[in-house]
């Protein structure tokens, strides 16, 4: 076990990352996890928690660990408490942080720490530590990134009251309507985090105090990563200081502000498309375009859903005006949003750059749709000047038809060649 080295000076809070790791001991080995407990003014539950964790570890873990208390900014004993108990176990270390906020604290541990597996709980321990190991293994392994333990899961055992109980699952049920997170548990206290992975993923979490977890794991899951699930036993610490109605206050307000950015594609989420070497998708996946197969799969999904937009608006507008402009209209509005299902479902380019370029060559296929279009409408009417609604309707689907094919061959040879 290494022997932990007190910091010199306190970490400073408005620091992502701790500078140069110089309170690490480098003539011992690093530990192989580094469980962090984030702490404020928790004097009374402090001690007997590091006792219990560290007890379990030593006895129950089979690898090296680390306990490392994270105090941030409390005003009672707390801190001489992790002081005390870093000085008498060598694997615990305290550290004290200026400023309050778990996800602050987490960030700023987690990026400094030397340990391969980075591991979080809260310091009232209501997660068994039965599943501690089940956690970490298959991160430690490297066969997924992040881990986290679940509540809610049909094998977890669950002591706590009706209050909680509802509002953690409307809860998750707002990430899964709003977000579509498909992780069952956001705000367990419980979850572990590959090193390599944290350093990708945390410089891009906004949060800094409840929402932190939640907002690492949306976007973990948008960019792909593979997170862990491990159903927990778990008894609700009736004493808890937690302010329900304000974290859940503070979490709605980051459901809009991550669902705000998903939506414009102001995250960058391409840094995070697996670069870390154990998935055979990983070689170039951002710049290997899609097989033929996948594309035409895709582009004749967005193709159908354009088409039935498209004949829908034509329908409405034609109540109100002439078939050309009916069709012009229609035919454009539906490419605008045919452009932009393309771009992000078919042919994966994300985010805003080139993102007008795109639209604006897609207006120069619409033009040759257009015209395709018209000239059908045209021909049709030179046969008779009082064709049937279905028969035009009839005459601009086998126009589209051809159009979707030249679409597709346009999107794959010009517009996205260079961007996927």
């Amino acid at each position: 076990m290494r022997t932990p080295t007190p910091l010199s000076s306190p970490i400073t809070s408005a620091q992502h990352r701790l500078p140069a790791r110089e309170f690490l001991d480098p003539g011992h080995p690093a530990p192989v996890i580094d469980v962090v407990v984030p702490v404020h003014n928790e004097e009374q539950d402090l001690e007997p928690c590091v006792r219990r964790l560290h007890a379990h570890l030593t006895t129950a873990f089979p690898y090296r660990f680390r306990i490392t208390v994270a105090d941030n900014a409390s005003t009672d004993r707390t801190a001489a408490l992790a002081h005390a108990l870093a000085a008498e176990f060598a694997e615990v270390r305290a550290v004290r942080l200026d400023r309050k906020g778990r996800g602050r604290a987490l960030r700023a541990i987690w990026l400094a720490s030397d340990a391969p597996v980075l591991v979080y709980m809260d310091v009232d321990l209501s997660t068994g530590l039965n599943a501690l190991l089940p956690l970490v293994a298959p991160l430690i392994s490297g066969h997924s990134d992040l881990a986290i333990g679940s509540r809610l899961t049909h094998s977890s055992r669950v002591v706590r009251g009706p209050k909680r109980e509802f509002i953690s699952r409307t809860y998750n049920l707002i990430l899964r309507g709003s977000l579509a997170a498909r992780f069952s548990d956001a705000q367990c206290g419980f979850k572990a985090i590959r090193a390599d992975v944290a350093q990708h993923l945390l410089p891009l979490v906004e949060d800094t105090a409840w929402f932190f977890d939640t907002e690492m794991l949306v976007l973990a899951e948008r960019a792909g990563l593979r997170i862990h699930e491990v159903p927990v036993d778990w008894v609700d610490d009736p004493h808890s200081s937690v302010d329900i109605l304000r974290t859940a206050t503070d979490d709605l307000r980051g459901v809009w502000r991550i669902g705000r950015a998903l939506a414009t594609g102001r995250l960058p989420l391409e840094r995070l498309r697996r670069p870390f070497g154990d998935d055979p998708r990983d070689a170039g996946v951002d710049r290997v375009p899609a097989g033929l197969a996948r594309q035409l799969l895709g582009f004749t999904a967005v193709g159908l859903a354009s088409t039935a937009l498209f004949l829908a608006l034509y329908s409405l507008l034609r109540l109100t005006t002439g078939p050309q402009p009916a069709n012009a209209l229609a035919l454009l509005l539906a490419t605008l949003a045919n452009t932009a299902a393309n771009r992000r479902l078919t042919f994966g380019v994300r985010g805003r750059a080139h993102a007008l370029r795109h639209q604006a060559q897609g207006l120069a296929v619409f033009t040759a749709a257009w015209v395709l279009n018209a000239g059908a409408l045209a021909a049709l009417h030179t046969l008779g000047s009082a064709a049937s609604r279905p028969a035009e309707l009839a005459v601009l689907v086998a126009a589209n038809l051809a159009a979707t094919v030249l679409r597709f061959l346009l999107f794959r040879t010009w517009i996205f060649t260079a961007d996927r």
